[in-house]
């Protein structure tokens, strides 16, 4: 590759900038916006310069690719329901790393006839990108790719389970992972551009794609969020990979910040359900497995909307949490419409948000942001657990294992040690859920027939319209 021309290098430096800035204003909130813009702009400047450093573009095949991306973005955004958002990022996720997959290929292209092998090509260039970021750059693309499509499915509602059990498993993960190091030896040993070059790429893209499937489809819907955050950690370490390929400064740290970022959201949402990444990856909690006792409930008390308005009024102190259920019914505007009616009348009313509510990372924070929920209404698990003892009444909307107390009782429980908002210290907790069904743990949860538990069944959207019309009628 021809050398760098040092104003590229600094606007590769001054894209990097911000796209740290950018995901230092992700961190919060309010900032939240303002923080993918810079970060948009840093993605400009990176791609301007790239283009301007570049030789022989064919401005007609770039141009054409922008509009058929930009107006596929453009429907989605307005097409595509916050319900949907979770599957959306899945999708995203596994495109990037079909991206970088294709750069991968692109470049393997390139070296096509040279002749030599990848590790001459090391002794010449003293680089080791061909002989190992190439195919590392294909697996982790790959995986990234094939799993974001079974995440994609499962968050859809579809029910995909491994083919193989227990032991079975792990043997054929480790054969198509040695299967990976032995295409990739091979591709370093042969030369570019020989059928045994090309067969052994094919070993690594075939391997990788189908150990991408299978990593994911063990693992149940509960734990969504996690696979979220991670494989859109895997695809920055792709992005990062390629950037070594290219030895493109700008790729490599954007990648390495994608990639970072998501290990960290992907430990912080262990550490909400108090498991480790590893018990997560091997399946767990969502696998459609039902407890005996799950539905077995005696002494639960149903409620209506015009009770829940009486309660509502009469309180001086709410907390609302959301969950799943909430998005599916599209009940967010209604819900902030109630919160803003009882904030004019004097009532104390916060959002208790738990790390792995929803489907996918911040899924809750989204959605009650797309309402005009005011910021600084919405409350970490961390700020608003201990205030639950004070509160009047907690609304718990479309939640079930984030809220169930066996997770503190119950060491043999799936979900035992799990942070949860204790919702049962409030004088009042009224569950709204379509039925009495278990969450994604597919646990009895005991919150239902507990003495100070009211259940208001029925669509979460229809049950908060009932609840705001009474309110509104005093």
């Amino acid at each position: 590759m021809d050398a760098v021309p040092i104003h590229i290098r600094l606007a590769y430096l001054a894209a990097s900038i911000l796209f740290i800035f950018g995901i230092k204003g992700l961190t919060g909130i309010k900032t939240a916006r303002r923080g993918n813009q810079i970060s948009a702009l840093g993605m400009l400047v990176a791609v301007l310069a790239t283009l301007a450093f570049a030789g022989g573009i064919s401005w007609k095949i770039l141009l054409a690719g922008f509009v058929v991306g930009g107006g596929i973005g453009a429907f989605l955004s307005v097409r595509v329901p916050l319900t949907g958002m979770p599957e959306l990022v899945a999708a995203f996720n596994g495109f990037g790393g079909l991206a970088s997959v294709c750069v991968a290929l692109a470049e393997l292209n390139r070296l096509v006839g040279t002749g030599t092998s990848t590790g001459d090509l090391i002794e010449r260039s003293g680089t080791t990108a061909q002989a190992v970021i190439l195919p590392v750059t294909i697996l982790i693309g790959t995986i990234t790719f094939t799993g974001s499509l079974v995440a994609y499915f499962k968050l859809g509602g579809r029910k995909l389970v491994h083919p193989l059990p227990g032991v079975l498993r792990h043997a054929a993960h480790l054969a198509l992972l040695g299967a990976v190091v032995w295409g990739g030896y091979q591709m370093a040993a042969v030369a570019n551009g020989t059928e045994a070059f090309h067969h052994a790429a094919l070993v690594v893209t075939g391997a990788a794609a189908v150990l991408g499937v299978l990593l994911v489809l063990p693992i149940g819907g509960a734990d969504m969020p996690v696979v979220v955050s991670l494989l859109n950690s895997y695809s920055g370490l792709a992005a990062a990979a390629t950037g070594f390929l290219l030895r493109n400064e700008a790729l490599v740290v954007a990648g390495a910040l994608v990639g970072a970022s998501g290990l960290i959201l992907t430990k912080i949402m262990c550490v909400a359900m108090n498991r480790s990444l590893g018990n997560v990856l091997l399946g767990g909690i969502g696998d459609d497995s039902v407890a005996d006792d799950a539905r077995d409930y005696e002494t639960v008390k149903s409620t209506s909307g015009e009770e829940l308005a009486m309660l509502l009024d009469a309180a001086s102190d709410v907390i609302i949490v959301p969950g799943y259920g909430l998005a599916v019914s599209q009940a967010h505007h209604v819900v902030r419409e109630i919160g803003d009616l009882l904030t004019s009348r004097g009532i104390t009313v916060r959002y208790g948000i738990h790390p792995v509510a929803g489907r996918m990372p911040g899924h809750m924070n989204v959605l009650l942001a797309e309402a005009n929920v005011p910021y600084d209404l919405l409350k970490t698990m961390e700020e608003i657990d201990g205030d639950f003892r004070q509160c009047d009444l907690a609304l718990v909307i479309g939640a079930n294992d984030i809220v169930n107390p066996v997770a503190d009782t119950d060491p043999a429980s799936p979900i035992a040690g799990m942070p949860i908002l204790h919702v049962d210290q409030a004088q009042t907790v009224v569950m709204v859920k379509r039925s009495l069904s278990p969450g994604y743990a597919g646990i009895r949860n005991p919150l239902f027939e507990a003495d100070n538990c009211l259940m208001l069944f029925g669509d979460g959207k229809e049950a908060m319209t009932a609840t705001l019309t009474e309110l509104k009628e005093g």
